[in-house]
């Protein structure tokens, strides 16, 4: 059974940082494509980062570049977000994700290009 589980989210102050975790388990993603999703309350999923399949490069959403860096570990089957800077904006629950199709990086934007999803964690930010 695919799980990805993730942790590290927490109340932070405005400024603050965190690092999320997400720990995948039941299969290895050597060449799947991964990412990073957050939904605020109310407000559709967006894409915000995300490590192409052959781990070599790292795609991001425009505003969030400075701020956010992705990064994994791939001894330990776990991506990381690193989260600095953070502001009321950046609230949500944030959730991994794994591609649908290996070998390819198309449509990294999409949420629909995903198919396993962790249950997420919350990330709160208090002025």
């Amino acid at each position: 059974q695919v799980r990805l589980i993730e942790s590290g989210g927490g109340l932070v102050h405005t400024g603050g940082s965190l690092r999320v975790s997400c720990a995948a388990s039941g299969r290895t993603f050597s060449h799947t494509g991964m990412g990073w999703f957050r939904q605020a309350p109310g407000k559709e999923r967006e894409f915000v980062a995300a490590i192409g399949w052959n781990g070599l490069r790292y795609y991001y959403t425009d505003s969030l570049k400075g701020r956010f860096t992705m990064s994994s570990d791939n001894a330990k089957n776990t991506l990381y977000l690193q989260m600095n800077n953070l502001k009321p904006e950046d609230a949500a629950v944030y959730y991994c994700a794994a591609r649908t199709s290996e070998y390819s990086d198309d449509n990294y934007l999409s949420p629909s290009s995903y198919y396993y999803w962790g249950q997420g964690t919350q990330v709160t930010v208090s002025l």
